[in-house]
């Protein structure tokens, strides 16, 4: 009886966040594109475990709060920020005053360290003389404007 009692508690608890989590898909659904980053509710934990790979030890707590969701073509799209991973939108610009600033400082420079760029920029830079240059592409942006590979479709 005691088992059966606590059983129907925990299912109970649990609905509010499976609706939480078909919120998310709905709301993306209705709005297409939202390019607004949002937290994602707890519901939505074992799915962002899963997408980028945490282990059973990682707490709850860690991967809620560095994950978020917003919407792109109607689905939920989810991004977990990391030491060089952004969940912003990418800069693709083509002058970066800090890049700039860093080549004044280390003229011919082989790098620009993403301290000086940042870590939303799309290129990779170095300096030609005390002048900052794109030595190539690094990441493809997705059609709203955002590093591709940080974000994964909730499906």
């Amino acid at each position: 009886m005691f088992r059966s009692a606590l059983f129907s508690l925990l299912v109970l608890l649990a609905l509010p966040s499976c609706a939480r989590a078909q919120d998310v898909a709905a709301r993306c659904a209705k709005v297409g594109d939202d390019d607004k980053a949002k937290s994602i509710p707890a519901a939505l934990i074992p799915q962002a475990r899963q997408l980028f790979g945490f282990s059973r030890e990682t707490p709850n707590a860690f991967i809620r709060k560095g994950t978020s969701y917003r919407c792109m073509g109607g689905k939920a799209w989810l991004c977990n920020v990391g030491a060089n991973l952004v969940c912003g939108k990418a800069n693709a610009s083509q002058r970066l005053p800090g890049a700039a600033a860093f080549c004044k400082d280390n003229p011919g420079s082989d790098m620009i360290p993403m301290a000086a760029t940042g870590h939303d920029t799309i290129y990779e830079w170095k300096c030609v003389g005390p002048n900052a240059q794109i030595v190539r592409q690094v990441a493809e942006v997705d059609p709203r404007g955002f590093i591709a590979e940080n974000w994964k479709p909730l499906d």
